[in-house]
């Protein structure tokens, strides 16, 4: 699933358009606007907590959060390369203030537990890339599988998950294919996903994600960097026809001006704007597929 050459092109790609932008000193003002952007206010009270989730390959170290009171549409959200950390959280945080029970998992549980890079890592910094490169190549289509058959069940045993309504799925990054496979391995189940620039969503390998969206019932939004669709422009137009051939609903969109990465706060392609409409169409998107 996570092959070196699709994970090389698009970080490289990433690295030389982060290089431009400070050159012109686009991102100081990035980190201007995203200070100005306000957090979200919670308008209730949640309930947060570390836990511990049993596989088949060990304990997944994971963030549950939702509103104290009632019960809520289930939320299994994927973190990009970086892992589980603060700006996850705080995403989780946000997502369960609008209303759902949100699981946010440590998908490298298997070789370290959160936080598993350093604070503010740099793709630059050899032994930082080596590091990350390294523990998202050890997971497969198969391990995908087995954290999934976990964690669908442990959320739907959880007494603030409302199972009479279906569930959702986030995914950045390399957690992006995460949000397929979870729709496709429970498709009853889950009523919409979410991916923000997502890699890598097409390969030529017989388990790439996109040859499961025959597989799901879910509603769909698929939200592309720039700078990754000027590096693979054809997989819009893939994941077009899959979801087409599929006859399912899917938003899929190239956000102009947006660098790999310009969702989590802490990136350095952070894009506040951006984010913040691509927030908004999740929360559209997630709403349809909750009956």
């Amino acid at each position: 699933m996570c092959e070196n050459s699709d994970f090389d092109r698009m970080m490289d790609y990433s690295r030389r358009a982060e290089l431009s932008r400070r050159r012109f000193g686009i991102l100081s003002v990035a980190a201007a606007l995203g200070a100005a952007v306000p957090a979200a206010v919670e308008a209730q009270e949640l309930h947060a907590e570390e836990v511990d989730i049993r596989t088949a390959d060990g304990t997944c170290d994971a963030y549950f959060v939702h509103p104290a009171k009632g019960t809520w549409p289930a939320a299994l959200v994927w973190p990009d390369i970086m892992g589980l950390r603060p700006a996850y959280k705080q995403m989780a945080r946000r997502l369960a203030d609008s209303g759902y029970a949100v699981l946010v998992v440590n998908p490298f549980y298997r070789i370290k537990r959160a936080p598993t890079s350093p604070p503010d890592p740099d793709l630059d910094d050899p032994k930082v890339r080596a590091a990350v490169m390294g523990m998202a190549t050890a997971l497969t289509a198969e391990t995908a599988a087995t954290d999934v058959k976990a964690l669908v069940p442990w959320l739907d045993k959880q007494a603030a998950v409302n199972t009479q309504r279906r569930m959702v799925s986030a995914g950045y990054c390399f957690g992006g294919p995460y949000t397929i496979r979870t729709a496709a391995a429970f498709p009853d189940r889950v009523g919409a996903i979410a991916s923000f620039h997502g890699a890598p969503m097409v390969t030529d390998k017989p388990d790439s994600a996109h040859l499961l969206i025959r597989m799901i019932k879910a509603h769909a939004l698929i939200a592309i960097a720039a700078s990754d669709d000027e590096a693979q422009p054809e997989v819009k137009n893939v994941l077009r026809q899959s979801f087409d051939q599929a006859h399912l609903s899917a938003e899929i969109e190239v956000y102009p001006g947006t660098l790999h990465g310009w969702c989590p706060t802490d990136s350095r392609g952070y894009n506040p704007e951006q984010a913040e409409r691509a927030w908004s169409r999740q929360l559209a998107i997630f709403q349809q597929g909750l009956s």
